[in-house]
């Protein structure tokens, strides 16, 4: 088990001041069977007033509006949480079991294609061969494999609103790109799957106490059975050094800010992710 720390800070420097603006963050890890949240706090300068709830997908979401005119707004969240490896799944479904009416009606809404992640004939029919020659469960990491050989890891080559295609084009994306096309397979073959946000830990071998530069990450869950995770950027399994917050359809469900803004100009955002293994 790891204990970490994570400070998630975001900056805005807008052109001319904003007078007013509505925001939804969504940076509050969430407590499951692999992980449990012992403390989070979101704070903004200027200061506002907010409000937490649980959105749709189950993400918990800090909602906050500021009124007075101001030229920056900082966003921080900092949280401390416990993790574990992830455990496999207790229950393996087959492709008749997916295919069942229940399973459809459950899943309806993740195996259906979304702006990021559109119908593709040519996705559909690798998905075709994948699933003739592997059981679900196995074919979540197959189609993860594929998406490694067709996708280099260069970020700047794609941006937040891409989809899956967009990347499959490029040859080239960064972890969302590699989830979303993840995704795009997995749906072709009818298996039930979301995207999950969340932080990773660069270093497996974490020094105690020492604070390092993380990143914000994506990966991919599954449900054969039973919901389970797999990172497709990484080609590995989920461990200690994961921390998730978010999930849903794509991108868009887990967007770690969104809101709108009452002013003129365009603005300069600044993202910094801290990350300390603290046990």
């Amino acid at each position: 088990m790891w204990r970490m720390r994570v400070v998630h800070t975001t900056g805005y420097a807008y052109q001319a001041p904003v007078i007013a603006s509505y925001n939804e963050a969504r940076l509050t890890p969430r407590s499951n069977g692999r992980q449990n949240v012992i403390l989070n706090r979101v704070e903004t300068i200027p200061a506002s007033r907010s409000y937490r709830y649980i959105d749709y997908w189950g993400t918990a979401v800090t909602a906050f509006d500021l009124h007075a005119p101001h030229a920056d707004l900082t966003v921080m969240s900092s949280s401390v949480v416990e993790t574990e490896p992830l455990q496999p799944p207790s229950r393996d479904a087959g492709w008749s079991d997916l295919c069942s009416g229940p399973v459809i009606d459950r899943f309806d809404e993740l195996v259906r294609p979304t702006p990021h992640t559109p119908a593709s004939k040519r996705l559909s029919s690798v998905g075709r061969k994948l699933a003739k020659s592997h059981e679900p469960a196995d074919a979540v990491v197959v189609a993860a494999e594929w998406v490694r050989g067709e996708l280099d890891y260069l970020p700047g080559t794609t941006s937040v609103h891409s989809s899956g295609l967009d990347a499959l084009r490029a040859g080239r994306g960064v972890c969302q790109d590699f989830v979303h096309l993840s995704l795009m397979l997995l749906r072709a073959m009818g298996i039930p799957c979301r995207y999950v946000s969340g932080y990773l830990h660069p270093r497996s071998d974490a020094v105690v106490g020492d604070t390092v530069d993380g990143r914000s990450h994506a990966w991919i869950e599954a449900w054969t059975g039973d919901w389970w995770s797999y990172d497709p950027t990484n080609d590995s399994e989920i461990t200690e050094q994961y921390v998730s917050v978010g999930a849903g359809r794509d991108y868009a469900d887990v967007a770690p800010l969104k809101g709108i803004y009452s002013g003129e100009g365009a603005t300069d955002l600044d993202v910094i992710v801290e990350v300390t293994r603290l046990a």
